[in-house]
């Protein structure tokens, strides 16, 4: 019988980790283990995550300042975890993403990443589009620094990009109605046509190839499969076993997921996660974002 696969943590489709949970984090690691709860079933179970156990551990964020600023990058990988990062660098507005740090400061955060894990480390998540009205006004969407941004990454290796586009999950319609009573603009999401779709899609991948950067789609395989047999585009893996055993060696787990949106397109391999809808709430407050923000909480507990 072959090797038992390392296990690979994702850190975390569910919240922003490093940008708000770094503290608890570190000390989950110290202390060996964590205890998660399936957000579905609600049964509790422990996860070792002693370094024997596990091959590397996947960030996602969209503000790794506090991550560097605790040095917990040095922390891990001198305790013998491999590293990969997945970043989402959007935009400067701060309409829908409203608590992030400066872009400029953003963009220092993957420069350093880039330095000290290299860029091939670093997946830059442009993610999602979003195409919406202010006060059912005219249309606006989301692509007006992704040119400056390709260029940025593009200057420091960044070779791969990760996009889809928005969904209407039913919590963020309720949560921007909720924030519009209260005066906050109306915001209006459009969902553009297929072909619309794929022309956005087509010329972001035009523009990002002479750059060396490639179009990954996540979770839009109807939208892939309209692209045609031709097309530059792939579909992303954001947690991808087979790219971490070529990056590290070793033997992690490459099995895919179908607990994953397998079905729109997820290519992920297993992983654990390890953040929580309930107890993890993240304050960048951005208004599309499909988990639990802390807008969603004030909102529950009658103080916004």
């Amino acid at each position: 019988m072959g090797q038992t696969p390392s296990k690979i943590i994702s850190a975390s489709r569910r919240t922003d980790i490093p940008g708000w949970y770094t503290p608890w984090f570190l000390d989950r690691i110290q202390q060996g283990y964590f205890t998660i709860k399936n957000p579905y079933n609600r049964m509790v179970r422990r996860v070792d995550a002693r370094p024997e156990n596990i091959h590397s551990i996947v960030f996602w964020s969209k503000n790794f300042g506090p991550f560097l600023d605790l040095h917990a990058d040095q922390v891990l990988t001198e305790m013998g975890y491999h590293l990969h990062f997945n970043f989402t660098i959007n935009s400067r507005v701060t309409l829908l993403e409203p608590k992030l740090p400066d872009l400029s400061a953003r963009l220092h955060q993957v420069s350093l990443l880039c330095k000290k894990f290299g860029p091939d480390n670093i997946s830059w998540r442009f993610d999602p589009i979003c195409f919406y009205r202010i006060d059912n006004k005219d249309l606006k969407n989301t692509l007006g620094d992704f040119t400056m941004i390709a260029e940025a990454l593009a200057k420091i290796g960044i070779t791969r990009c990760v996009t889809s586009f928005y969904n209407g999950y039913k919590k963020i319609l309720a949560r921007v109605s909720h924030l519009s009573s209260r005066g906050i603009p109306l915001i209006s999401f459009v969902d553009p046509t297929p072909k619309d779709k794929q022309r956005v899609i087509g010329r972001m991948a035009d523009y990002l190839e002479p750059k060396g950067i490639t179009l990954h789609l996540c979770c839009e395989a109807s939208l892939f499969t309209g692209l045609g047999k031709g097309t530059k585009v792939k579909q992303n893996a954001c947690i991808d076993g087979k790219r971490l055993k070529h990056l590290h060696g070793g033997n992690p787990e490459t099995r895919r997921d179908y607990g994953q949106r397998s079905k729109q397109g997820c290519k992920c391999s297993k992983a654990i996660d390890i953040g929580s809808y309930e107890t993890h709430p993240c304050f960048h407050n951005c208004l599309f974002c499909y988990a639990n923000t802390g807008i969603d909480t004030q909102i529950r507990q009658g103080t916004l």
